[in-house]
């Protein structure tokens, strides 16, 4: 017999099922284990972090591979605060990401009593970052509440909403009312708009399309785009593999200076679903990308297009939106504009402009590529990492993310890596560490067990954090704190379970990588640069 009433956590759990929910991260406590009341009969996977920060982290990882919102519960206090900083990653990269947190009762609330888990004002703390953040003090507002979240995640530029319930609040009894869906608006650019654009791109006699994470979405309707004007393709490193083996496509970073030239040369530049940050144009901090004077800027948040460039038609649209638009105004043939030798040779400069070093990382990079066809590399903040941001072309959309891009934060790979693999179970899922980012994350190779999460976990020991000790070499100082001990991954691996093995020599590389993809969980691949021959020039 089917109940008038149920409780605020288990009418949730028919909120987020109702939203296309699947699978949820989080550590059960106490102060939340009343949302759990509805989850062991229901359709959603709960999974088990070693740490909050990796809950977060695995519904990042989650949320770019299956384009539906990650989802955390976490305990109030310490429990939140652990998630900040993978949070935040999701704001910078504009990753959805729903957190629904505990909070101490209703009564307790602002008084300062030392409760357990108590902050001043958790809910002002998470309203520096993100999108939205609500105490739902009347539960009655349950539903109302978390469609404004479902729609705010699944209509402007993506990023984290946090949800607080008080420990009272969950428990009390409401309507069970079957949930909708909460609406999705897709924003479309003004009719004026698109037909001024259409007929920029038209005119154009050296276009030029710059892609950001927020265009993979659209990658069939932006390779048609770019055929019909003929126009290199240049894409950030999140939106690598957008157009994968396209004549047209440039993996190639704008901090290099031959795309930058490439860029400035360019009469027209449609930027599609791109901030413009520095991790992406100016890594090096040098201040040279070009003064762009003729750009078409399309993005889903009208803040960004306010920011730079000064663009001549800003769009507030999505990417699919507007390629989809400008496809049906722009002529079907245009002169040709030398697009596919254009983009072959910055291709082949962009890549000669890397040191040897880093051509070196990237070609090992492409034996994984070809090891594994189809794969997605979610990395950590490591020299490879880094190399291949700068040039790297991926296979396929989402093949390719990391954190060395926007926030930065060391310890995102594995936890990232495991909600990719939970998101595409069928998915060669690599997860690409260093000695010194793994260890920020360690535990999280349990929870991949545990999941059986089938990553691969590639360890690129270069015995510390190189990359800042190069760069205090480089610029007169003295190393100091960049060699933290690390343990004996490979033992470490065992001693979780997974199959694992250092390699002698890095030709051995492609036939580990098939023996671990077909294994039926995590693995464990150490490479090092002082003991694996050919890993390191």
């Amino acid at each position: 017999m089917s109940r008038s009433t149920k409780t605020v956590g288990e009418v949730l759990i028919d909120i987020l099922e109702a939203n296309g929910v699947d699978t949820v991260f989080g550590i059960p406590g106490v102060h939340t284990v009343e949302l759990y009341r509805g989850l062991a009969g229901s359709k959603i996977r709960h999974v088990t972090p070693r740490h909050e920060q990796g809950a977060a982290f695995m519904a990042d990882g989650y949320a770019r591979v299956s384009g539906k919102p990650g989802v955390c519960l976490l305990i109030t206090g310490p429990g939140l605060t652990n998630a900040i900083t993978a949070m935040a990653q999701a704001q910078q990269d504009s990753v959805p990401m729903l957190v629904i947190s505990g909070v101490n009762a209703r009564a307790t609330l602002g008084h300062g009593r030392g409760k357990l888990h108590e902050l001043p004002d958790q809910r002002a703390m998470m309203a520096s970052f993100c999108l939205m953040t609500h105490t739902l003090l009347e539960p009655g507002d349950l539903a109302e509440v978390m469609a404004r979240a479902f729609t705010i995640l699944g209509s402007g530029r993506p990023g984290p909403v946090h949800i607080e319930i008080p420990t009272d609040v969950m428990s009390a009894q409401i309507p069970a009312t079957v949930p909708k869906a909460a609406p999705r608006l897709r924003p479309r650019g003004e009719k004026a708009v698109i037909e001024e654009a259409a007929r920029l791109c038209a005119m154009a006699a050296r276009p030029l399309i710059l892609a950001g994470g927020g265009a993979v979405a659209a990658a069939d309707a932006i390779g048609m785009l770019a055929s019909r004007l003929d126009a290199p393709v240049i894409t950030t490193a999140n939106a690598r593999g957008l157009l994968p083996g396209h004549p047209l496509a440039v993996p190639a970073s704008a901090s290099l200076h031959s795309v930058r030239a490439e860029i400035a040369a360019a009469d027209l530049v449609l930027a599609l679903g791109t901030q413009f940050g520095p991790t992406d144009y100016d890594v090096y901090v040098d201040g040279g990308f070009p003064k762009l004077d003729s750009v078409i800027h399309v993005d889903v948040d009208a803040v960004q297009l306010s920011r730079y460039p000064d663009s001549r038609v800003s769009v507030l649209s999505t990417v699919e939106n507007a390629a989809a638009d400008l496809l049906s105004l722009v002529p079907d043939v245009l002169p040709t504009r030398g697009g596919a030798e254009r983009a072959s040779l910055l291709r082949q400069s962009a890549r000669s402009e890397l040191s040897a070093k880093m051509q070196h990382e990237v070609a090992i990079l492409e034996r994984i590529r070809t090891a594994l066809p189809g794969l997605i590399i979610v990395g950590d903040s490591t020299q490879a990492i880094y190399a291949g941001n700068l040039y790297y072309d991926a296979d396929r959309p989402h093949g390719w993310f990391n954190a060395a891009t926007g926030f930065g934060a060391l310890g995102y790979g594995p936890p990232a890596a495991v909600g990719a693999a939970l998101a595409e179970p069928g998915t060669p899922v690599v997860c690409l560490t260093g000695d010194g980012g793994l260890q920020f994350t360690l535990a999280e190779i349990g929870s991949a067990r545990d999941a059986g999460a089938r990553v691969i976990f590639l360890v690129w020991n270069n015995d510390g954090y190189q990359e800042i000790e190069t760069y205090m070499i480089d610029n007169g100082i003295t190393p100091e704190g960049v060699k933290p001990s690390a343990p004996d991954f490979v033992k470490i691996g065992e001693a979780y379970g997974l199959p694992s093995w250092r390699l002698d020599d890095i030709s051995e590389l492609e036939a580990a990588l098939k023996s671990a993809a077909g294994h039926g969980g995590p693995t464990l691949i150490e490479v090092h640069e002082r003991h694996t021959r050919g890993l390191r020039l």
